[in-house]
C-alpha cells in the first residue's frame, strides 16, 4: 500500500493554497466544501478566485510566497506552474510538519487528493497514488452509479438510532447482522424512495421487536421495475440495483434473456408472462401473488418490459398492493415507443412532420380493435404508435385509410427493437401489411405510423450483429 487512506477533519481549520490559477480554484472549492478556512496566496488571481474573495468566503493574499507564510496553517496545497516554487512550498511545509500536496508532483507530496464520492456523511475516495488520476476518476464514476445519493440520508437515520440499537442488542455479531438487514432491506428502500419518516417508523418497530425478542417482523416490499425495450444498457441505475437485491423476481415475456441474466443469481424467479390467448398467470392472480410474497417478508421485483405504467398494467397491481397495505415503489423504464423508435432511427416528433404523438394498444377482441377513435387518429401532423400491433396490422391500416389518411402515409413495424434481433420493415398504410405477411416477423413488435417514418433512411444508426 503506497498511501494510507485517511479522512481529515478540516472544519474551521486554516488551509493555505499557493497559486492563483484554475487548478488552485478547484482545490479551494474542495477544501471549502470540507469546511476549511481557505487562504489563497499568489501575485495574481483567476476570475473564479476573485469572485470567491469578493464574496468573503475565502482570503486572498496578493504577494509572493516566502517560507514563513506556511506558519499557522493545518494543511498546504502548492498549485502553481513553477516547479521550483512548488518544491520550495513543499520543503517549507515539511519543515513545520504540515501536510502538503503539490499538484501533479506526487514525489513532493505528503498527502494526495483522491477522486471523491460524496454522500455525506458517507464519503468514499479512490486513488491511483498519482499514477493515473484519469483512471481514478473513471473508477469514481463507476462507483457513483452504484451508490444512490440517498445513502447519505440513510446514514443519518442510522446515526439517530445507533444508540438505541446498541442498547437493545447486546451481542455485537447479532447487532451487526441487524444493521446489515436494515441497511440493505425495506428501511433503506423507503429512504431511497423519499419516504424517510416511514423508514424511521419501521426501524423503530424493528428495534422494539428485537428488544422484546420477537420474530417475524421482517417487512417485505414490491418494486415495480421497468426493464425497458430489451437492450440491457437501457436499464436505469436503480432498476439494476434492485435486480441485484430482490429475493423473488416475477417477470413477463417481454423481459429479454440478457436482462434476466442480470438478476441476483439466487433469487427465486417466477414467470408470469402473457401471450395472445395464453396467460401463464391471470392478472388477478399476479396481483395476489405480489401481495402475498411481500407479506411473507420478501423483497419482490416485478420486472416488466418497457415501462410499468404504459400498457404494463402496473396501476392494477399497485391498486391491489395499496388495498393490502403492502409497501411498494415504481421505477420507470424506457417505454418501447421511445426505445424502439430511437433504435430504428425514427423520431416520434419532428418540427416538419409531427407535432404530437399518440400511444395506443393494438389488442383485438373478437377479431376487432376496440376503443379506437379513428377520426382523431386520422388527423395530420401526428405520429401513431401501436403497441402489440402485429395481429391487428391489416385492420389498423385499412381503417385509417377509410377515415381519411392517405394510402401512401409511411408506416414501419419494428420487431424486437433495441436488441440484436431487431428488424425494421417499412412501407405505407397500403403496402406494409403485405410486406409483413411476406416476412417471418416475431413478437414483440411496435407499429409506427406517420411522416416521421420517412426519416429512417437518413437517421438509421443501429445495426444488429450480422445486419448488412
Amino acid at each position: 500500500m503506497d498511501y494510507l487512506p485517511i479522512f481529515l477533519n478540516l472544519k474551521n481549520e486554516p488551509c493555505l493554497i499557493v497559486g492563483g490559477g484554475q487548478v488552485a480554484a478547484r482545490k479551494a472549492e474542495i477544501l471549502q466544501h470540507a469546511g476549511g478556512q481557505v487562504s489563497v496566496l499568489a501575485p495574481d488571481f483567476h476570475d473564479a478566485l476573485l469572485k470567491l474573495g469578493e464574496s468573503g468566503s475565502m482570503t486572498l493574499l496578493s504577494k509572493r510566497f516566502h517560507s514563513q507564510d506556511v506558519c499557522g496553517f493545518k494543511l498546504i496545497v502548492a498549485a502553481t506552474d513553477d516547479i521550483d516554487l512548488n518544491a520550495h512550498v513543499a520543503e517549507a511545509a515539511k519543515t513545520h510538519n504540515i501536510p502538503v500536496n503539490v499538484v501533479d508532483q506526487p514525489a513532493l507530496c505528503t498527502f494526495i487528493f483522491p477522486a471523491i464520492i460524496d454522500r455525506s456523511p458517507i464519503i468514499a475516495a479512490v486513488s491511483s497514488g498519482g499514477a493515473s488520476p484519469v483512471l481514478a476518476r473513471i473508477l469514481r464514476m463507476r462507483i457513483e452509479s452504484l451508490i444512490p445519493p440517498a445513502y447519505g440520508r440513510l446514514a443519518k437515520i442510522a446515526a439517530k438510532f445507533r444508540t438505541r440499537v446498541k442498547q437493545a442488542i447486546k451481542e455485537s455479531h447479532v447487532r451487526r447482522k441487524f444493521w446489515e438487514n436494515v441497511l440493505s432491506g425495506t428501511v433503506a428502500e423507503l429512504v431511497f424512495a423519499g419516504r424517510e419518516e416511514q423508514a424511521a417508523e419501521h426501524l423503530d418497530q424493528l428495534i422494539r421487536a428485537e428488544s422484546q425478542e420477537k420474530d417475524g417482523l421482517r417487512l417485505g416490499m414490491v418494486y415495480l421495475v421497468g426493464a425497458g425495450p430489451g437492450d440491457p444498457d437501457l436499464l436505469t441505475i436503480r432498476a439494476l440495483r434492485l435486480m441485484q437485491e430482490a429475493d423473488v423476481v416475477v417477470y413477463d415475456r417481454l423481459v429479454s434473456p440478457e436482462i434476466l441474466q442480470l438478476v441476483r443469481r439466487d433469487a427465486e424467479k417466477i414467470y408470469a408472462g402473457k401471450q395472445r390467448n395464453q396467460h401463464t398467470l391471470p392478472q388477478a392472480q399476479i396481483n395476489r401473488l405480489l401481495a402475498d410474497l411481500a407479506k411473507s417478508g420478501k423483497r419482490v421485483l416485478r420486472l416488466k418490459g418497457g415501462d410499468p405504467f404504459i400498457f404494463g398494467r402496473g396501476g392494477e397491481e399497485i391498486e391491489t398492493l395499496m388495498t393490502e397495505g403492502v409497501l411498494f415503489q415504481v421505477i420507470p423504464g424506457i417505454t418501447a415507443a421511445s426505445g424502439c423508435a430511437a433504435y430504428a432511427g425514427i423520431p416520434l416528433t419532428h418540427r416538419d412532420y409531427a407535432q404530437s404523438c399518440m400511444f395506443l394498444t393494438g389488442h383485438m377482441k373478437d377479431g376487432r380493435l376496440i376503443d379506437i377513435d379513428w377520426n382523431q387518429l386520422s388527423r395530420p401532423g401526428q405520429t401513431l404508435v401501436f403497441y402489440m400491433g402485429l395481429q391487428g396490422l391489416e385492420e389498423i391500416c385499412s381503417r385509417l385509410i377509410q377515415h381519411g389518411c392517405p394510402a401512401d402515409l409511411p408506416a414501419a413495424l419494428v420487431q424486437q427493437g433495441t436488441t440484436q434481433h431487431q428488424l425494421v420493415l417499412t412501407g405505407t398504410l397500403k403496402t406494409l401489411p403485405q410486406t409483413v405477411n411476406s416476412s417471418d416477423v416475431k413478437a414483440p413488435t411496435l407499429l409506427i405510423i406517420g411522416n416521421v417514418v420517412k426519416l429512417r433512411e437518413k437517421f438509421a444508426w443501429f445495426r444488429p450483429h450480422g445486419d448488412a
